[in-house]
């Protein structure tokens, strides 16, 4: 078997470790110095120590009044109002048992919001979902600010959380992370099941009250929504990235198996602190090939576009900078190895089933297609994340080899047998401007649309014009002023049944937008993320309904034929006031007016400063 690193991946990697030189080392630099010699608590005051550890318990006190047990410092996103996040009510008191059989303590450092998308589609708190990443960040920040502790354990699964986390995290580089999961919820209404109620609720053939029960029968207890979005692309990162514990991502919540994982994540992150002799601070860990690693797990398994924003910001957090290029060519030499909804009909508990991350991993290292040559908080070598979690007989987590054949190829298939040859993803450029566009579930001959276009300022615009019956042709629906510096880029993911409907009845149909369609985008070709956005006067803002849009995944082009007066045309705006009020969305207008373009992450943290 070749293990010679593929050479589109050497060569993408090198470009990212030269263009980040300046600042990856600037990076680190700040990271070592901020690593120091021991705890940093034993240099805080004793009034500052005292006030640090005041309300633990008598044995956790007098481990932290010496100073030389490692102290853990938790981040947690728990509520009980997400699926994904309410098992993690239980985790602080597993971690500090666990802590305290190794020989340490943890404590909550601190909390972090988390916001769920799913609940927010289509309605005003959308608009803030976005910037909660860099809410989260800060949080992270706050948490950590204390400087009692040898080492993080960040506790998030969902869209914008685990990134902020991971983002805040980086800036205590010096501190060793462990990210440690909740898992999925068990399956629920298939998929296309699913998806065929919300099709023919948009067509008005279904009730309300039968959308409803078929949405409770699929997101319906504890754990991640089961499709592969943004929330389960966040498991798969942190694993190939070495972030999360071996096996770890997609184990059930509230079975003696997460539990014996989630034990298992304070025992080794005691172990990887300055005070032993296996220190791995993470800003060491996410390094260059992390994040290559990072984009080649997304594409082979057809994962979120909205990593597209969150993979640059995080490397920018790290002092490395990733670019929109980077993603296209690997994409060009990764295969599409998985299917899952909306790529699929599998769930990601399928997925798990048929072999999981640890197959698939193992897939990629024998083909050349990863960096195996990398730290993780298991150790060196991403060699380690190919096997499977187990529960031993003593109740503790073993590990066993990955099953060496895919269980379902319907699901997961090896590098020989892929289901496409490519990621999926494209990058889009023309004379409207750069976009991305995922095409893993598009049909092929769904690839290039040349249509008239329709212009809306507004998504609940393009629903009543269905209505109407004013899209039921070929057209190219652009919804415009949705980008950060907008209204803070809302996801858009209430426009997929209209258009699929569309579609289905045999017309042309694309959108294009400065907003986002998240991974839950599915078969409708979407040129998303738009940039420059049209409230900076990208191009977008020169459309008028009717123009002819060619969006060319093929060539990898968007354009517009362009009229007579396209050189003349003023630029159209928005009265966007009513999106910049209400909700909570006026404490934002520092970070509209601050956001950074989609191709640069759509954060509101500058750059690693030299």
């Amino acid at each position: 078997m070749n293990t010679q690193l593929h050479p589109v991946v050497a060569q993408v990697t090198q470009r990212i470790v030269e263009r980040s030189r300046a600042r990856r080392t600037a990076y680190l630099a700040r990271i070592d110095a901020a690593s120091g010699s021991g705890p940093h608590r034993r240099r805080l005051s004793c009034g500052n120590l005292a006030h640090g550890f005041a309300a633990c318990n008598v044995g956790d006190k007098q481990a932290l009044r010496s100073g030389a047990a490692p102290n853990l410092g938790i981040v947690t996103s728990f509520n009980d109002m997400l699926s994904a996040h309410q098992p993690l009510e239980r985790y602080p008191d597993l971690l500090k048992a666990a802590a305290r059989d190794a020989g340490a303590t943890a404590q909550v450092a601190g909390a972090v919001p988390a916001m769920c998308d799913g609940v927010t589609q289509g309605r005003e708190g959308m608009e803030l979902s976005l910037f909660s990443r860099d809410v989260i960040a800060m949080s992270t920040a706050i948490a950590l600010s204390h400087d009692m502790f040898d080492a993080g354990l960040y506790l998030g699964v969902c869209d914008k959380i685990v990134p902020g986390l991971l983002i805040g995290a980086l800036h205590f580089g010096h501190l060793p992370g462990i990210f440690v999961p909740a898992g999925p919820m068990t399956s629920g209404l298939p998929n296309d099941e699913k998806s065929r109620v919300r099709q023919r609720y948009a067509t008005g053939e279904a009730s309300r009250d039968e959308l409803l029960e078929a949405e409770a029968r699929s997101y319906h207890g504890p754990g991640t929504c089961t499709f592969y979005g943004t929330a389960n692309s966040n498991q798969m990162l942190m694993e190939m990235m070495g972030l999360h514990l071996p096996g770890s991502s997609f184990v059930h919540p509230n079975t003696p198996l997460r539990d014996a994982l989630t034990a298992l994540a304070a025992r080794r992150a005691a172990q990887i602190t300055a005070l032993g002799d296996d220190y791995r601070p993470i800003g060491r860990i996410v390094d260059e090939r992390a994040i290559v690693n990072g984009v080649i797990g997304l594409h082979v398994t057809g994962g979120s576009t909205n990593h597209l924003l969150h993979l640059v910001a995080m490397a920018a957090a790290a002092g490395i900078e990733l670019r929109l290029e980077d993603f296209d060519a690997l994409s060009s030499a990764v295969p599409l190895l998985a299917r899952v909804y909306p790529n699929g009909s599998a769930d990601v508990n399928h997925f798990h089933a048929a072999g999981g991350l640890a197959f698939l991993i193992g897939e990629l290292l024998d083909h050349g297609l990863l960096h195996g040559d990398v730290e993780t908080v298991a150790g060196h070598g991403l060699d380690r994340y190919r096997v499977e979690a187990r529960l031993g007989e003593d109740g503790e987590v073993q590990y066993v080899p990955s099953t060496p054949t895919s269980c379902d190829t319907a699901v997961l298939r090896p590098v020989a047998e892929p289901f496409r040859a490519d990621g999926g993803l494209r990058v889009l450029t023309g004379n409207l401007g750069i976009a991305a566009i995922k095409v893993s579930a598009v049909p092929e001959d769904r690839w290039v649309v040349e249509a008239p276009c329709r212009v809306f300022t507004e998504q609940y615009e393009v629903k009543q014009a269905f209505e109407r019956g004013e899209l039921d042709r070929d057209v190219i629906v652009v919804v415009r002023f949705q980008g950060p510096r907008a209204n803070g880029m809302p996801e858009l993911h209430q426009l997929t049944p209209t258009l699929t409907v569309l579609q289905k009845r045999g017309h042309r149909v694309a959108l294009v937008t400065d907003g986002r369609m998240s991974g839950a985008s599915g078969q409708v070709p979407a040129a998303i993320h738009v940039t420059p956005e049209a409230m900076v006067g990208g191009p977008l803002a020169k459309l008028r309904d009717g123009d002819v849009l060619r969006v060319d995944a093929v060539a990898g082009t968007l354009s517009v034929v362009e009229p007579a007066d396209w050189a003349a045309r003023e630029n159209a705006t928005a009265d966007l006031s009513s999106h910049h009020v209400g909700f909570g969305r006026e404490l934002f207008a520092a970070f509209r007016d601050a956001a950074a373009p989609a191709d640069q992450g759509a954060g509101v943290f500058g750059p690693v400063p030299l």
